[in-house]
């Protein structure tokens, strides 16, 4: 995904509270997804229960370069040991690159997660993850291995020259407002006060977002 401007370029389960997140092997990018299809066999009553010690956050990730639908799922993988706990994956949707027009569609999806780590440390620990996957940002808003960037962490605004949280451009762009509107259509941009959906609907970007064929 193309870096989304200002939000420092991180570059949108059923289980019990306290599961792991699955190994990468697990992971289909394909969704809506939860952790595991196990626990859901074993009883359809218990449902993802919120830690009250940690902030919803929503993630927006999207790759272009090499085979984008594993670095989506090996990024996705990754964030349990980064300290953030999956709660759920949107479909995977194939855009058309916006601002730098000179480079290959892109993969993209939203992520649903809870974490403990503070806003700032977040960023970090997915710059981390972008950094051990060989991610470089060699061209401005151009080709990414992979690419994550934080649209909300719980109800917070942020606005330091590293960080900006809503992500300031979050509702300019069709491909993080698709997939995140597949997850949290209701979720409410602090600012604005809009829900999700209604700022898909609202959104001047035209661009193409399509659900990713056989993903």
């Amino acid at each position: 995904m193309r870096p989304l401007s200002q939000n420092t370029r991180v570059g949108r389960g059923f289980a019990r509270a306290h599961a792991a997140v699955a190994p990468a092997s697990c992971w289909r990018v394909r969704g809506p997804q939860f952790l595991s299809s196990a626990p859901l066999l074993k009883s359809r009553k218990v449902a993802f229960v919120p830690d009250p010690m940690k902030k919803p956050v929503y993630l927006s990730l999207g790759s272009n370069l090499g085979d984008r639908a594993k670095n989506l799922r090996d990024a996705i993988a990754a964030l349990g040991s980064a300290g953030v706990r999956v709660v759920r994956v949107s479909l995977t949707y194939e855009t058309e690159p916006v601002d730098y027009l000179d480079q290959p569609w892109f993969l993209n999806c939203a992520v649903e997660a809870e974490t403990g780590l503070a806003a700032l440390d977040l960023l970090r620990a997915l710059r981390r993850i972008e950094a051990q996957m060989g991610s470089k940002k060699l061209i401005a808003k151009g080709p990414r291995v992979i690419d994550i960037d934080i649209l909300l962490h719980g109800s917070e605004v942020i606005d330091t020259p590293e960080l900006q949280i809503p992500h300031p451009r979050m509702h300019l762009r069709r491909f993080v407002l698709e997939p995140l509107a597949e997850i949290a259509p209701n979720v409410q941009h602090p600012v604005s006060h809009l829900s999700i959906a209604d700022l898909l609907a609202r959104t001047p970007d035209k661009s193409a977002v399509r659900v990713a064929a056989g993903l």
